[in-house]
């Protein structure tokens, strides 16, 4: 069934309950071999960076798939790298439901999820069973009852844990959902989170006999003076790439819809601007020396390249397949790049 007929189907389901539905439908699609029907085969525009080789620069965000129990699946569609997580060292149920909200008149999605998942262990068991060979990045965070002076333990039990099976390892400090998480974007925080990250990337390329990636993921509600002062960090503890933006505070763009004063991150057509500033921002302070992954509002292949001309070296997409489907990963792949 073609995703335009599919979708008013699934939009009259509760959000959380429709995102569910389509992973294990389409778990059972890639199963039963049917999922090519609707997969996408795009021409390869291969892209190294981070001392990867990407098939074609569009991946799949974090948040889609939190637990890794769709990797097999979501590689069918086409992506050139796909990203699972936020992954937390132990599980956790995550904020109270209801906590995603649609908002189609704006083709925009506000959450406040809270790093719901079942906890690195189980996400490791789910990689290893999958057969992707692919770039696989993984995407880890704190638990919401760790005290933030004592985060970085926790990103240092999440890196040691993923380490052996990831292609990169992202960073996520920039979630509005878990208390006082982006206090961690501040220079005096970050810059010791980062230190103590590169020390143990460092001691586990060493036991491992391989060099793993940390790309960092910050908001889009930051300032110039923020971005450049990130970017500093960046550059001084040799972080391998940045990953430009998670959800917004911000509604602009939503005002007066329903759920449009809900609170969480907003994500999809209404940050695009925003999080576009951010990505140019960081490469007018970064000249290249660091990789930019720019996600936040790509609806289309013009969205896609205005990333790409703002900076981005590579593109990542979650609310805007919501919205549109697989088709948005063939337009992508064929048209940009």
């Amino acid at each position: 069934m073609p995703y335009s007929l599919l979708r008013p189907l699934l939009f009259r389901l509760d959000p959380e309950t429709a995102h569910n539905l389509t992973l294990n439908g389409l778990n059972l699609l890639h199963k039963t071999g049917l999922l090519g029907v609707i997969g996408a085969s795009p021409t390869a525009k291969p892209r190294k960076l981070m001392g990867l080789t990407f098939p074609n620069p569009l991946g799949l965000a974090a948040g889609l798939d939190k637990d890794g129990a769709c990797i097999d699946a979501l590689a069918a569609l086409g992506f050139g790298f796909i990203e699972v997580g936020t992954v937390t060292p132990r599980p956790q149920p995550g904020n109270p439901q209801p906590r995603l909200f649609r908002l189609p008149a704006a083709n925009a999605i506000i959450n406040r999820m809270g790093f719901n998942n079942l906890g690195v262990d189980n996400l490791l068991e789910n990689v290893r069973r999958a057969r992707y060979r692919g770039i696989l990045g993984i995407n880890i965070g704190k638990n919401f009852d760790t005290p933030i002076e004592q985060a970085a333990q926790d990103y240092l039990i999440g890196l040691r844990k993923v380490y052996p099976y990831a292609s990169y390892v992202a960073i996520n400090i920039s979630s509005p959902n878990t208390k006082n998480l982006r206090q961690l974007q501040q220079a005096d925080e970050l810059g010791n989170l980062l230190d103590q990250l590169k020390e143990e990337q460092a001691r586990l390329a060493q036991q491992h006999g391989k060099y793993v990636p940390l790309a960092l993921k910050i908001a889009p509600d930051l300032d110039t003076a923020q971005i450049v002062e990130i970017a500093d960090l960046l550059l001084e503890y040799r972080i391998d790439g940045v990953i430009a933006t998670n959800t917004t505070l911000s509604r602009n763009g939503v005002e007066g819809l329903p759920h449009g004063d809900e609170a969480g991150g907003l994500s999809g057509a209404p940050v695009r601007s925003k999080s576009t500033a951010v990505v140019k921002q960081l490469s007018l302070a970064l000249q290249g020396k660091i990789p930019i992954i720019g996600v936040g509002g790509i609806m289309n292949a013009l969205d896609a390249d205005e990333k790409l001309k703002a900076g981005a070296d590579l593109l990542q997409i979650y609310t805007g397949l919501i919205y549109r489907g697989p088709g948005l990963v063939r337009e992508i792949c064929r048209e940009v790049g």
